[in-house]
């Protein structure tokens, strides 16, 4: 287990089963202090505090190895919780261990501890002779040390007995003439009151060499780390927060939390629940009482109201408070109280009766009513409802969602909303609207993600007498269903609203607006325009339509951008952000970002600014409450930027953290897309493959922005796997089957197409002659239709028909020419990724023709440069093969920027040479015997992708199974 956390106790000395984590700090610390700042006859200490289960344990055994390690004689002894230890029980438990694993050729120091060993087995050593005692195992240990540095490790001091204690203060004093070094482990709850070890610590503070530490809990970043070392496996953002919350960081928590995920296990493990019982049974009465009132409240619970359902007088509660704080059940902060682990409440939720947990609620509720209402509504509809008063509970529901709606919470709003519908369930007399209800809950559940469930919600009102007006529910449907990626629906939708008979002039206006926004979305842009014109003519007629304004707007500048003028529509939708900023909707906001960073990003290629105003925005719609919707959105397209301008690892941590909100719907899709990208790239196809099965689940009804994309994904895909057919059926099917003005997304597809019948013929596979011919005819009108967008489109869609027409020439003889072209077009459009694939290429047709042999060798080193730097593994590889075929140096050993085409040069002594860090580690790994389970758990990968790197150390050693791979590492390391 690690840090202390076994799997029979919170400290134990268990058997430990992984690696530590968190406390490469603390290591470093106790090897500074302990060993590195005692000199010769000097002596220091470090006395590790912390609650139970936070690693004390671990921490002293994986430093008593490192001192071992440096040349240290390491003494390792636990104190023992019973009354009458036998005198210096652990220092005697220490030397029989030491007596025990001494080698044999060790004969001097193996007599001095067995003279030690004696001196505790001679006569009974009573208090009178204690000071005797300290004074003969003070030279005793001198005398096993024989001038080397001495470390006294010992746990669980809380249990020191006497003449322990005695001997510490005496070697610490500088009284034993020793190089002494002490390291200790106490349980902080248990140093309460008069505890004798209290004065000790105080004592030994006064010495500049002796330090104490408090381990404090892991971090989020180690707890996921060490669940995930348990489980094999990277947790769900999900199972992540409910693991942090739960546990609170303390590692034995978190072990045994996600043993019970790993096996399977629902509801709280018999050890967890007993070790907190336990602890619980050693709290006074008056701390009992006041942490079983916490673990019922809402956290924070502040001290006015924990006075007032405890009903402790305040010098009473205060003593009780001190104590549950010092047991480590609670913390204490200007706000209130909390637990330190939530695990808590849930121990403590099956040890109240059923009209005990009542009655605590019901002082909650009637101590929040005398309170200002409006602070406590969200905690007063809990209590109540707890209480089994779902009348009195449901108007403080309402209230706390209206407040929630009114500070854009929508998450917690779509919450209060839910809850105020089921306590309306129970009541058939309430006085509160529940079409109201209905519609709030709805759009709630919009902002924050839920579509599924919104749409639910909307079906129920629509049933209803009371409901609205036929075109405001087709609306609010059409609006709710694009949310979920089902554009063609909700395209239908909008038609019908603004056909309906009793559609009203702003209704109109909202339904035109909201299409020409989705008809963006759907890449349709001229459409979007004449339908933005549209809208912007009803809101004229409308007062107080800024919304539909910002709307349309933001659709017309883009189509005017993408169609005429860049500068001009730039200029619109600008002005259309700050209109949504100045009248402050949230949606509003968060669309107008959108569409701008979508147009920098992708048509305008104004990479840089681009990620600027993705991520600027994404911060923005963050605190307008739209996080899980539209911030992922943003960030999904700083990604795309990042991945186009070649930040691939920077794109990485975008994405990761955006997928921390867990989106649904559109919002996943964008995200999926611009993580699939990042896969695709570095050549994980498991990873790709399942993120585009996620997409495509949720496409049903999807349009152009999204399909396509998928499909080229697909295809690119397909061809690294040599699945030329899969590829060729993912470009028809977009080309067939999807309708979009976006030429820029087109072209990028036909390239897709052309290369995968450019790779099928270089593997010798049969080529489709038609689907070229159509493919070179889609090529010709995407020529021709951006010959009416605006410059900067142009540009785009020139490099993609530059690699086209390379592509083609692949088919019969490959053009070093055309290839050279396409360099030059990507080069000048600072993209990367399509340049070195260009220069591969450009370099692949010279060395065909066996002609400029020293360009190709640079063209290659060049374009192997930036493939290495992006990490894009299969691009690497398949240079790397071209080299290695055609005995181009690639420069890779020491960095060397001068290498150069060496005909018939010798294979590289270093066979590793061609391996990145990550791939020797797997190798090392691989050497070792692991299986590609237990190397993801120790390098904490998951086990598909150790299977992508051990596929990709056999193709670069040219080797078929994983002994001949551990031959060539283990020579190459003795070598």
């Amino acid at each position: 287990m690690i840090d202390g956390s076994t799997t029979t106790g919170a400290d134990s000395d268990d058997t430990t089963t992984t690696s530590l984590v968190g406390r490469a700090d603390h290591l470093t610390t106790l090897q500074s202090v302990l060993l590195d700042g005692a000199g010769p006859g000097q002596t220091a200490a470090v006395f590790v505090t912390g609650e139970s289960g936070v690693g004390k344990t671990r921490l002293l055994r994986e430093a008593g190895n490192r001192f071992r390690a440096a040349g240290a004689l390491v003494l390792t002894g636990a104190c023992l919780d019973i009354g009458n230890a036998s005198p210096m029980h652990p220092v005697h438990q220490a030397l029989r261990r030491l007596d025990m694993e001494l080698p044999d050729w060790d004969t001097r120091t193996a007599s001095a501890v067995r003279g030690l060993l004696q001196l505790f087995t001679e006569e009974p050593w009573g208090p009178d002779r204690a000071e005797g005692l300290v004074e003969r195992v003070s030279r005793g240990l001198h005398l096993v040390a024989q001038g080397r540095p001495l470390v006294l490790v010992l746990d669980d001091l809380q249990w020191v007995d006497r003449s322990t204690r005695q001997l510490l203060l005496y070697l610490l004093a500088g009284l034993g003439d020793l190089q002494l070094s002490v390291l200790a482990a106490v349980r902080a709850e248990s140093l309460q009151g008069t505890h004798p070890l209290r004065r000790v610590l105080t004592e030994l503070r006064r010495l500049r060499s002796v330090r104490v530490v408090d381990l404090a809990p892991l971090d989020r970043a180690g707890t996921e780390q060490l669940a995930a070392a348990v489980l094999g496996g990277p947790l769900d953002a999900r199972l992540a927060e409910s693991l942090w919350q739960r546990s609170g960081g303390n590692p034995f928590v978190v072990e045994e939390l996600a043993r019970d995920l790993r096996e399977g296990r629902d509801g709280l493990s018999e050890t967890l629940r007993e070790v907190f019982l336990s602890r619980m049974d050693a709290l006074p009465q008056a701390a009992h009482a006041v942490v079983h009132a916490v673990a019922a409240g809402v956290e924070p619970v502040p001290h006015w109201l924990l006075a007032e359902v405890t009903r402790l007088p305040e010098g009473e509660l205060i003593e009780a408070v001190r104590a549950a704080v010092a047991h480590r059940f609670l913390v204490g902060d200007d706000d209130g109280y909390r637990l330190r682990h939530r695990l808590v409440a849930e121990v403590l939720a099956h040890e109240l009766l059923p009209a005990e947990r009542s009655a605590l609620h019901r002082r909650y509720a009637e101590a929040l009513t005398t309170a200002p209402a409006e602070l406590h509504q969200a905690r007063l509809a809990h209590h109540w409802r707890l209480a089994g008063e779902p009348a009195r509970a449901l108007p403080a529901a309402v209230a706390a969602a209206q407040e929630a709606e009114r500070l854009h919470g929508y998450a917690e709003a779509h919450r209060h909303w839910s809850l105020a519908l089921q306590l309306a369930d129970a009541n058939d007399h309430t006085g509160i609207d529940r079409a109201m209800m209905l519609a709030h809950a709805a759009e709630a559940a919009h902002h924050c993600g839920e579509h599924a469930r919104a749409l639910s919600l909307l079906e129920e009102l629509a049933d209803r007498t009371d409901a609205p007006p036929t075109a405001t529910l087709r609306i609010r449907r059409a609006r709710y269903l694009a949310a979920a990626g089902r554009s063609a629906p909700a395209e239908a939708e909008y038609r019908r609203a603004l056909a309906a008979a009793d559609c009203t002039p702003r209704e109109r206006a909202t339904a035109a607006a909201h299409l020409a926004e989705l008809l963006l979305h759907l890449g349709r842009y001229a459409d979007a325009g004449e339908r933005a014109r549209e809208a912007l003519e009803l809101a004229a007629q409308v007062e107080g339509s800024v919304s539909e304004v910002v709307l349309a707007s933001m659709a017309l500048g883009f189509s005017e951008a993408y169609l005429e003028d860049p500068d001009a529509g730039l200029a619109v939708m600008r002005e259309a952000l700050d209109t949504a900023e100045r009248a402050g909707r949230p949606e509003d906001v968060a669309c107008a970002y959108l569409h701008l960073a979508e147009l920098l990003t992708g048509p305008l290629n104004i990479l840089e600014e681009g990620v600027v105003v993705a991520r600027r925005g994404a911060e923005r719609v963050a605190e307008l409450g739209l996080g899980r919707t539209y911030e992922t959105r943003l960030l999904a397209i700083a990604t795309n930027g990042l991945f186009r301008v070649g930040q691939w690892a920077e794109a990485e941590k975008v994405v990761a953290a955006a997928l921390r909100h867990r989106p649904s719907g559109a919002d996943a899709v964008e995200l999926l897309l611009a993580r699939c990208r990042l896969w695709v790239g570095y050549g994980d196809i498991a990873a790709a493959d399942r993120d585009l099965e996620a997409v495509a689940t949720v496409l049903a009804g999807g349009g152009a922005r999204h399909v396509i994309p998928l499909l080229t994904l697909r295809a690119e895909l397909a061809m690294w796997q040599g699945r030329h057919d899969l590829a060729r059926q993912a470009v028809q099917r977009g080309l067939t089957e999807i309708r979009s003005d976006d030429v820029g997304i087109l072209a990028a597809l036909v390239w897709h197409g052309l290369r995968a019948e450019a790779e099928a013929h270089a593997a010798r596979a049969p080529v489709d002659t038609t689907a070229v011919r159509r493919l070179r005819e889609v090529a010709e009108r995407v020529a021709r239709k951006s010959e009416h967008a605006a410059r900067p489109v142009r540009n785009v869609v020139d490099g993609f028909l530059a690699l086209c027409e390379a592509e083609v020439s692949r088919l019969d003889g490959s053009d070093p020419q055309l290839w050279a072209r396409s360099v030059t077009e990507w080069d000048r459009r600072h993209h990367p990724y399509p340049a070195a694939y260009s220069r591969l290429r450009q370099a692949e047709a010279l060395l065909a023709r066996r002609s400029r042999t020293a360009t190709a060798g640079r063209l290659l080193r060049e374009a192997y440069q930036v493939a290495q730097a992006l990490g894009a593994e299969p691009l690497s590889t398949e240079i790397r093969t071209l080299a290695s075929r055609t005995r181009v140096s690639l420069g890779e050993r020491g960095g060397d920027a001068e290498a150069r085409l060496v005909p018939g040069a010798e294979p590289s002594d270093d066979e590793l040479a061609m391996l990145t860090a990550r791939e020797r580690e797997v190798l090392a790994a691989v050497a070792e015997g692991l299986t590609n389970k237990e190397i993801g758990q120790r390098l904490f990968i998951s086990e598909r992708t150790i299977g992508v790197h051990v596929a990709h150390i056999f193709d670069k050693l040219r080797v078929r199974t994983r002994v001949h791979a551990s031959a060539i590492f283990l020579r190459n390391r003795t070598g």
